[in-house]
């Protein structure tokens, strides 16, 4: 199998850590949505990060669906659990994980691509609004969760997030008010998956 896509993005990351987790094997190429977007669009014409070509040449692609044939692939090391109630707690947590990170890109490309005199005060604020909540709501589920680091699909999601966010936004959300968070991304990056698909990895230009 070959993930397609930068580390820099935290689907892509989510999906290259889940992969290791899991005993998974795999390449990772490093093809951008905008630098080389035309190589990207030889192996997938709708250029979405993260996209996974299988070993019969099928392309797959959004995070979550890479991961839902991963753990098709290898169901004894899902991340996800069992016991409907237990999965129904993390999927809760997984879907404010990439909210945050949805709203978080949403707001890196309303700084950074759209025109100063284009943007639309109203909208930024409302993407604002989403991004504090989802990480209020992430913050109080983890304090009852109390998740090991790097064990399941919503500690992963949820450490990846912060981490995509507190260096793309640093300060926007404050740490100070979310240290459950803090503490699993501290732990989580310091773990041999996390380091091995670092978000500053291969083609990832200098901030």
């Amino acid at each position: 199998m070959q993930l397609i896509g930068m580390l820099d993005s935290p689907y892509v990351r989510r999906v290259a850590i889940s992969l290791h987790v899991m005993g998974l094997p795999f390449e990772h190429r490093a093809v951008s949505v905008f630098s080389t977007f035309e190589q990207f669009r030889a192996i997938n014409p709708v250029v979405k990060a993260p996209s996974l070509v299988c070993d019969d040449g099928e392309v797959l692609m959004d995070s979550t669906l890479i991961l839902d044939w991963a753990d098709a692939l290898a169901p004894q090391r899902s991340l996800m659990p069992k016991d409907p109630a237990q999965r129904q707690h993390a999927l809760r947590i997984v879907g404010l994980a990439l909210a945050a990170c949805e709203k978080s890109v949403q707001i890196v490309y309303e700084q950074e691509l759209r025109p100063a005199e284009r943007r639309h005060q109203p909208w930024l604020d409302r993407i604002h609004g989403q991004l504090h909540a989802a990480y209020a709501a992430l913050e109080a589920e983890l304090a009852r969760a109390a998740l090991q680091p790097g064990g399941s699909q919503a500690a992963i999601s949820s450490a990846v997030a912060w981490q995509f966010t507190q260096s793309l936004l640093a300060g926007v959300v404050p740490v100070q008010a979310h240290p459950v968070l803090q503490a699993l991304s501290g732990a989580s990056e310091a773990l041999p998956a996390f380091l091995a698909f670092p978000p500053d990895g291969p083609g990832v230009p200098p901030l």
